[in-house]
């Protein structure tokens, strides 16, 4: 799926897929420019993280979920998708979070306004 965009004032909301694509055992990876976005769905609501692994540059998105938690596909480390922090395993830094809405079921992310 195409990124498409919507832009107001204060934040820019991009569309990286639809909400059937992601469910509790199939998390959505997303690329937005150089900006590699894992989508989780945790008890129904969808959280949205860095999808690169700080320690091993891997794709989280490509590991082992469990409930709010995914483990790198490289090493052991494991992550809180829904907060970002780094839980336990191969010590390493936190993942971004990013705000994630469903409007109609489209999913949509918010990236952070590029540095001036």
């Amino acid at each position: 799926m195409n990124p498409k965009k919507e832009t107001n004032s204060m934040s820019e909301w991009t569309t990286v897929g639809t909400r059937n694509q992601v469910d509790p055992d199939s998390p959505l990876a997303a690329k937005i420019g150089e900006q590699h976005i894992g989508i989780y769905d945790v008890d129904g609501t969808l959280h949205a993280i860095e999808d690169i692994c700080p320690h091993a540059h891997a794709h989280l998105t490509q590991g082992f979920t469990d409930g709010c938690e995914i483990e790198c596909p490289l090493h052991n480390a494991v992550f809180d998708v829904r907060t970002g922090k780094h839980l336990r395993g191969e010590p390493c830094s936190d993942v971004a979070t990013i705000p994630v809405r469903v409007v109609d079921a489209r999913i949509e992310v918010q990236l952070a306004p590029p540095q001036a």
